[in-house]
């Protein structure tokens, strides 16, 4: 619960600056080029760096230290965005850094995180640990643009926006060193397996000695990502065909978010009691994703908005509970350092197919998207069998 409030209040931060980052790079004077440079990175950071900052937390076992930087870093670079107007023509290249610097942060804690949320999780509670975790970051993730559209409102323009955005980022430092307070465990480091040493080069980094149960769920969670094409895909399409205003987007996005935060509640709950079955559901969801929120009519698309939640609320959380299970604890920081990866490279194959189907073969895309849920149903089933 308090890694929950943690990642809320940092999540208002991180989120409250991608809403409005595209637009405040180019108030600055950036291209369309140039943003897109920098936030296209920026994700590709906050993905592939884990593959390194993961065989480096369980090398270390400086879990908790790892988490407290990924933290600062975003509480830190976010707010002194709201200078880069002050530095005249410099303020692009400033701007840009600390954006890249927020993603590295995001890459330093996140295996390191996941994997001190799976050591303290009682026994049997992994899939409601990480589905309170994923729900309560879905509140920042609402909150935090709503904060920074409301003080852009009132202002005017773009850089107060960022300064408010210091008082989420100061009590997400509170609230971990509250954490460390109470639970002192938390922060010794973690015990190194035998020989940890010996694990370096590719084959750490690309986590070649982790069960193949792990690599199989990984490929599953991978193609189930890729089906679940992004917001902005779907979003730039029901504003295409006039179903819902621009100005409207974020309220339909907010839907999902709601959904998300629902799902991974409910699903966390079921892992705990039925087991990894629970996720045989998610490419039958992800399924039905593309012939609802590509229809003609409103009402098809809110449900299948809705859907969306739900798959991406699943995605981001209970299947994190499977890899703690497949994973061995003193690899785990690796194991969800090559899982983002895995599940990055989905998304970014997932987000180039349907980019390229979504304008005039809708029809194409629900095809090849029920295609690569079949895969991930296999692999899944299999992932089940394998002991």
């Amino acid at each position: 619960m308090a890694f929950g409030l943690v990642s809320l209040t940092a999540d208002m931060v991180y989120e409250g600056m991608r809403s409005i980052s595209g637009p405040f790079l180019g108030a600055l004077g950036a291209s369309a080029l140039v943003v897109g440079i920098v936030t296209g990175a920026g994700e590709a950071m906050a993905l592939l760096l884990r593959l390194g900052t993961g065989p480096w937390a369980d090398r270390s076992g400086r879990h908790w230290r790892l988490t407290v930087l990924g933290y600062a870093l975003t509480a830190v670079c976010v707010p002194l965005l709201a200078l880069a107007p002050a530095v005249g023509t410099a303020g692009v290249a400033l701007a840009a850094a600390l954006i890249l610097l927020e993603r590295a942060g995001k890459a330093i804690r996140s295996p390191a995180k996941s994997a001190l949320l799976a050591r303290v999780a009682a026994g049997g509670s992994l899939g409601r640990a990480f589905g309170v975790h994923k729900a309560l970051d879905q509140v920042g993730a609402f909150a935090g643009p709503l904060t920074v559209a409301g003080v852009t409102a009132l202002t005017g323009v773009l850089w107060p926006g960022f300064a408010v955005l210091a008082i989420p980022g100061a009590i997400s430092l509170v609230l971990l060193a509250q954490v460390a307070r109470r639970a002192p465990g938390i922060t010794a480091p973690e015990e190194v397996a035998p020989h940890g040493a010996e694990r370096r080069g590719i084959a750490a980094v690309l986590g070649v000695d982790l069960p193949a149960r792990f690599h199989v769920f990984s490929t599953a969670a991978a193609l189930a990502t890729a089906g679940l094409m992004t917001f902005g895909v779907i979003s730039f399409r029901f504003v295409e065909d006039d179903l819902v205003p621009l100005a409207a987007a974020p309220v339909v996005y907010a839907l999902a978010m709601a959904t998300a935060a629902l799902a991974a509640l409910a699903t966390g709950w079921a892992f705990d009691r039925v087991g990894a079955r629970v996720l045989l559901v998610v490419p039958v969801l992800v399924a039905g994703v593309p012939a609802l929120a590509f229809a003609d009519a409103l009402a098809p698309v809110l449900a299948g908005v809705a859907l969306w939640g739900v798959a991406t609320g699943v995605l981001d959380s209970t299947v994190k509970a499977q890899v703690a299970a497949v994973v061995p604890a003193a690899r785990r920081a690796t194991g969800y350092g090559v899982f983002a990866a895995v599940q990055g490279l989905g998304a970014v194959v997932g987000g180039a197919v349907a980019g390229a189907l979504v304008t005039s073969h809708t029809g194409l895309l629900t095809v090849v998207v029920a295609a690569a849920q079949v895969t991930a149903l296999v692999l899944l089933v299999l992932t089940l069998r394998r002991r």
